[in-house]
């Protein structure tokens, strides 16, 4: 891979883009690159991931990448990939919406050195662009058949689509315009939908400035299976540890079936050619040692929460699979870990003096029936309390051992886990 659009390719990347692009990559040391997002939630979700992966790509070649966050068009909505009109956001959802987005973007991109990083928001422009000068400057420009032929727009004619979504062809047009003029940005960049709103702001510079500009879409990634990905039972899969715990981002990656995990690699992570080879030959030779699956939700985990957030998410792996005791480790994290176990309330009077009783927390819990059940089940060593095994029917387990001053996790033998929940009663 000689080239950073030879390594894209390779990476799987590359779908849609403008007939000179290679060349033009080659040869514009550096140039500007754009990427979307727009403020639907106030995160980002693992959807997201690859247009902001391909923008720190670029950065890393040495181009400069401009992230721009849509509190303009996030006001219209983007028809593309949508079956059916979104819901429009008031002003306020939207503004805390792309404060919390561009506090996001800010952690993955390099806003320093000679090829900084710029974080944009559309509605400074848009939001002051008089309707009627954005029709005589943008619009005249567009036909509507043109418009009808567009990917986005086609496949909402059945279902419907409101001329507010119709017009979001033309602002995203706008935005390639305004950052070609203020950046110099030459290329957008964008998922496989947006390949009729990438041409759009090509076709808008081409007739206004008289100059050639370029785009790229990335393949919409799927599971082997063909369903959607980045979706789990709980939802979407978030960027942000409020929605989308680290043990839960890492379970989410790690889980990746065999037929899909290499393409996920090369496309998720910045691991070599040579190092991708190694983990594709693992899982021919190894399926159940899933070192290519570790390799993945290690890489990705580290890259979208930091070695801190890793190190939380192994720790409550090895908590969940390993039986390490539960220790160092915060409520949430717990949380997340045994978010589908059984729970049950107890009142804090059962801790007091020198703590409980490990048989009255194993009956409250149901793991057991009796209290000579619970003796002959910790006399056997099958009981534990936050993953340590109870040693004696005399143990007493104090406030202090529980996790968050609220939370303790009950093991009766190998995999039946129970979790505690202490509230203080009247």
């Amino acid at each position: 891979m000689t080239t950073l659009f030879d390594e894209l390719t390779w990476r799987q990347l590359v779908q849609d883009y403008t007939p000179d692009l290679p060349q033009h990559m080659a040869e514009r040391q550096p140039l500007t690159v754009y990427a979307g997002f727009d403020p639907t939630a106030p995160s980002l979700h693992v959807g997201n991931l690859l247009p902001l992966l391909t923008l720190v790509r670029f950065q890393r070649a040495g181009h400069r990448p401009v992230a721009l966050a849509g509190g303009g068009t996030g006001l219209i909505g983007d028809p593309s990939g949508k079956a059916a009109e979104r819901p429009l956001l008031d002003t306020d959802t939207l503004a805390a919406n792309v404060q919390a987005i561009e506090r996001l973007l800010s952690r993955f991109l390099d806003f320093s050195g000679a090829n900084a990083a710029c974080l944009v928001n559309n509605l400074e422009w848009l939001g002051h662009l008089p309707l009627l000068t954005f029709l005589r400057e943008t619009g005249k420009h567009f036909s509507i058949n043109m418009m009808l032929g567009k990917e986005s727009v086609r496949r909402r004619l059945e279902t419907g689509i409101s001329y507010t979504e119709f017009s979001y062809m033309l602002l995203q047009a706008r935005d390639y315009l305004e950052l070609y003029d203020r950046y110099d940005c030459t290329l957008q960049i964008g998922g496989s939908d947006q390949w009729g709103n990438i041409t759009a702001g090509i076709e808008l510079i081409r007739r206004l400035r008289g100059s050639s500009v370029h785009g790229l879409t990335i393949p919409l990634i799927t599971k082997a299976d063909g369903t959607k990905f980045g979706k789990t039972e709980q939802g979407a899969v978030w960027l942000t540890d409020d929605r989308t715990s680290p043990y839960e981002f890492y379970q989410f990656w790690f889980n990746t079936e065999d037929a899909s995990v290499i393409n996920y690699l090369k496309a998720f992570t910045f691991l070599s050619a040579g190092e991708i080879a190694d983990l594709e030959a693992s899982v021919a030779t190894e399926p159940e040692k899933r070192g290519a699956q570790r390799s993945l939700a290690a890489a990705v985990t580290e890259f979208v929460h930091g070695p801190t957030g890793l190190r939380t998410a192994l720790a409550a792996t090895n908590i969940l699979f390993g039986g390490a005791p539960i220790t160092d480790i915060d409520a949430d994290t717990l949380l997340a870990v045994f978010h589908d176990a059984p729970s049950t309330e107890v009142p804090a009077a059962l801790f007091a003096d020198d703590g409980a009783v490990p048989s009255d927390l194993a009956i409250a819990a149901r793991l057991v029936g009796s209290k000579s059940e619970a003796r002959r089940l910790i006399e056997g060593g099958g009981l534990y309390f936050n993953n340590q095994r109870v040693e004696s029917v005399h143990s007493r387990i104090t406030r202090e051992r529980l996790i968050g001053g609220q939370y303790g996790v009950l093991r009766k033998g190998a995999r039946t886990y129970h979790l505690l929940r202490v509230v203080n009663t009247p």
